[in-house]
């Protein structure tokens, strides 16, 4: 059986990509082993998931029993690795930088030690840990690139060095993967590879089924239409006009579901516009609870803010999240999000940073219920064909083919080349 070594900088609870990537695999016959980040007293140092799936996990400071705070509010959303840190000052600068290479020290031993045929990165912070790991393990690398980390929201002190990681690392990785065309055009022009394989982030197919999950635990006593978000509340996701796109419309409940840094920024602004009863926030939910969730609402909204060239080229995994639940969508007019919205009709597509044009399609949906069916409909119908399912074969034929041709593989010697380069 081939073992194969998957490395996240996170925790592994709440990251939907990753999860069904290793479930896949496993479920090809792999032995799959997914190492991660290790929370005391929040998460366990390893579990078997009910695939099979390995899961070995590494507490990324050794003083994070002494002086961390957790706080789900502020917390990561799911599937979300850590954002960069706050700006902070030299000695924090150092501690941090000293206690993040004990922690990926730690997880290039388990790597190791687990002989791994295949290795594969998920995502740029853990390139580097996991190309020494295919190295010293004489193993092909997969480098899955979640996003554009050279151009990404929080990301601006960090692209000097993403460039030169990826500049000298992609290109002796023997496969690499990412969510949508667009990206996949960029890194083939950026690295000169071979374009990297898509795979976009859809969920498995369900069937849906309305919920009264929202309506039931916030004890919403008015019929009125939910209007939904998910995800990470963080900078350039147009969250505060959503806010304010609520102060406009009447008769329905905004919901945001998910922790991050503007938390509390929007639950202020929120409570400064006297809209405490109509816009209602909720902590992260588990990946497996979520989809009941995501079904007890009328609306899904996705207000993404042309920020950075990471959010220009995302297709966004709220949007497949929506469609799976049969959701009309309301979506920043984004190339790939537009791409699928339009193929499929199942929501408005609206200019990003547009307060007025996010109210007044969201507005149309709120009045009149024969529309929000009719969207719906179409979103039933995308979603029996936008879904994980009809995309997994590809990434089983990428490593059938990696596994048949053993030449693939590193070799010691070339990790001086690369450093020099």
């Amino acid at each position: 059986m081939n073992r194969i070594s998957m490395i996240v900088w996170n925790d592994f609870q709440n990251d939907a990509r990753v999860r069904k990537e290793a479930e896949t695999l496993q479920a090809a016959g792999n032995a799959v082993t997914v190492f991660a980040l290790h929370t005391p007293g929040q998460t366990r140092k390893a579990d078997t998931l009910p695939s099979g799936v390995e899961v070995v996990r590494v507490t990324r400071s050794p003083f994070l029993n002494l002086h961390r705070r957790t706080s789900a509010r502020a917390g990561p959303s799911a599937g979300e690795e850590d954002p960069p840190a706050r700006r902070i000052g030299p000695v924090g600068q150092a501690v941090r930088l000293l206690t993040r290479a004990w922690a990926h020290g730690i997880l290039l031993a388990r790597m190791v030690a687990a002989r791994p045929h295949v290795v594969h990165a998920h995502d740029v912070n853990t390139l580097p840990t996991a190309w020494i790991a295919a190295v010293l393990s004489r193993a092909p690398l997969v480098y899955d690139a979640h996003e554009v980390s050279t151009d990404r929201e929080g990301y601006a002190g960090f692209r000097t060095a993403v460039a030169w990681l990826e500049r000298r690392l992609t290109p002796r990785a023997a496969a690499m993967i990412t969510t949508t065309e667009a990206r996949a055009k960029f890194f083939a022009r950026a690295y000169g590879i071979p374009r990297p394989l898509v795979l976009q982030n859809r969920p498995r197919f369900a069937a849906p089924g309305r919920t009264e999950r929202i309506r039931r635990e916030l004890q919403l006593q008015k019929p009125w239409p939910i209007v939904l978000y998910q995800g990470g509340l963080q900078q350039g996701r147009g969250l505060e006009r959503l806010v304010d796109a609520a102060a406009r419309l009447e008769k329905a409940y905004f919901v945001f579901i998910g922790g991050g840094r503007l938390s509390p920024a929007l639950e202020d602004q929120a409570k400064s516009a006297g809209l405490t009863e109509r816009v209602r926030f909720m902590p992260t939910v588990s990946l497996d609870v979520l989809p009941s969730y995501t079904a007890s609402a009328d609306i899904g909204v996705q207000p993404l803010e042309n920020t950075c060239f990471n959010h220009y080229t995302t297709d966004s995994n709220k949007l497949f999240e929506y469609m799976m639940a049969g959701l009309p969508v309301v979506a920043s007019d984004m190339p790939e999000i537009r791409r699928i919205v339009d193929a499929h009709g199942f929501g408005m597509i609206v200019p990003p940073s547009d307060t007025t044009a996010l109210a007044n399609a969201i507005g149309k949906l709120i009045e009149s219920e024969a529309l929000r069916r009719v969207y719906a409909e179409k979103a039933r119908h995308a979603a029996s064909r936008l879904n994980w399912e009809e995309q997994e074969q590809k990434l089983v034929a990428l490593y059938d083919r990696l596994l048949k041709h053993p030449g693939t593989a590193y070799r010691p010697d070339r990790m001086k080349d690369a450093l020099d380069a």
